[in-house]
């Protein structure tokens, strides 16, 4: 068998990137390459071209892969797609988790074909190849997988506040400049979440990228519960992510929760914790952590927060496109009021713009209304942020703002329910 040794490992990396790339555990994927190794080693005898050993090996591997699949969706338990997070409390955990449940009561047959869509990243057309079965199958079975989810996912029960289903593309919009003095506002969203952390609230948001206006991360929130983070007692936020960008996904799939922490107060809203399951580890972090927090989740002076309390300071002023910012740390500020038209609505807003408060070369425009909350949300990134191409190269088509002189491109924006 030297010959069978030497061409594995010739193949062995070609075997395991593909294998990797379709699990996203690794010890069920050192699995199934140890499986696809044996397989091979016992069927090796009937290779008749060696030319051909690497197809030969990646197509005993995709059927172990199918194989994994097909054994993941008959559990019920649901391990492969990460377990539902655990909010922290004195009162104890709690495991609860609406959209696994649903899959569960889901037939063998649509909870498969969701499973590798929505929790593996699978495209349509790789879902067709390792079935089996015709793409345009693979688009009926699909749709029906969905519309059977949505008819079983459970509603809130009465009384509460119900989420609303997220256009797929953004409305179009009109951001009227007003000549009157901008109000003052209570704002007690959680900062970059939209969702005010008191008991009872439930929220869903999503994000859409321009110039296409097509839905990309799609999030639903609902406070849960309190609970008590190093003597500090907050809100229990769980946090349910659907096709979330690669730099927010939780084990390299589309779909993710967490559950937050997050205290409100008369003055400051912030997060005091934030875990979730990684490669079925729950992981926690808390604002002690420093480096391990503070980066994704802090905010303000010694993580004091955001500021509830709203109004102009003149740290920043905007003129048409043209924004000046005083040399200073966490500049937030209102820099205008303006009428907000969104589809046939109308809202009355003042505009608070950030600029590089959680990353360096990122500036938003938030327009919050009378009552503090966010009607829409406006992402720019400054020309040379991140790597690769200049911004306004990628995305010539984009709207730019100047920043103290520096181009910022606009690239995404977000809207809740709120307004729909």
């Amino acid at each position: 068998m030297e010959d069978f040794e030497a061409l594995l490992e010739a193949n062995r990396g070609a075997l395991e990137r593909f294998v990797r790339y379709r699990v996203p555990s690794f010890a069920d994927a050192e699995d199934i390459i140890q499986e696809t190794c044996i397989s091979a080693y016992k069927s090796f005898g009937r290779l008749k071209r060696r030319e051909s050993f690497k197809a030969w090996l990646i197509c005993i591997a995709k059927n172990k892969c199918v194989d994994y699949y097909r054994r993941k969706s008959d559990d019920v338990s649901l391990e492969v797609c990460g377990e539902a997070v655990l909010p922290m409390s004195r009162c104890g955990a709690v495991k609860e988790s609406p959209v696994l449940d649903t899959l569960a009561k889901l037939s063998d047959k649509d909870r498969q074909i969701m499973l590798m869509y929505y929790f593996e990243d699978y495209k349509q057309s790789e879902i067709s190849r390792d079935l089996g079965l015709p793409l345009g199958t693979v688009k009926s079975r699909l749709n029906a997988a969905r519309n059977n989810f949505k008819r079983l996912y459970p509603c809130p029960p009465g009384g509460e506040k119900t989420m609303k289903k997220m256009p797929e593309t953004m409305p179009e919009y009109r951001i009227i400049p007003c000549s009157e003095a901008p109000f003052s506002v209570k704002w007690e969203e959680l900062m970059g979440w939209f969702i005010v952390p008191r008991e009872g609230e439930r929220l869903s948001w999503a994000m859409y990228d321009f110039p296409e206006r097509k839905r990309g991360e799609y999030v639903e929130l609902e406070v849960s519960g309190r609970a008590e983070i190093h003597g500090i007692t907050g809100a229990v936020v769980k946090s349910r992510e659907f096709d979330a960008m690669p730099c927010n996904r939780i084990d390299e799939t589309a779909y993710a929760e967490r559950t937050f922490v997050a205290e409100l107060t008369d003055t400051h809203c912030r997060f005091l914790a934030e875990s979730h399951k990684e490669n079925g580890v729950l992981k926690v972090h808390t604002f002690l952590d420093g480096d391990e927090f503070l980066p994704n989740w802090g905010f303000g002076e010694n993580n004091c927060g955001n500021e509830t309390n709203i109004s102009a300071k003149g740290d920043i002023t905007c003129a048409g496109g043209e924004i000046t910012a005083k040399d200073k740390p966490f500049l937030l500020d209102v820099v205008g009021r303006y009428t907000v038209e969104i589809g046939e609505k109308r809202f009355d807003t003042i505009c608070v713009v950030d600029i590089e408060t959680y990353d360096s070369g990122v500036m938003s425009e938030q327009y919050l209304d009378r009552s503090g909350r966010t009607v829409l949300w406006r992402r720019f990134n400054r020309d040379d942020w991140g790597c690769g191409k200049p911004w306004t190269e990628r995305l010539p088509e984009n709207e730019i703002v100047r920043v103290n002189g520096a181009a910022y491109v606009h690239w995404y924006d977000c809207i809740t329910d709120y307004i729909i």
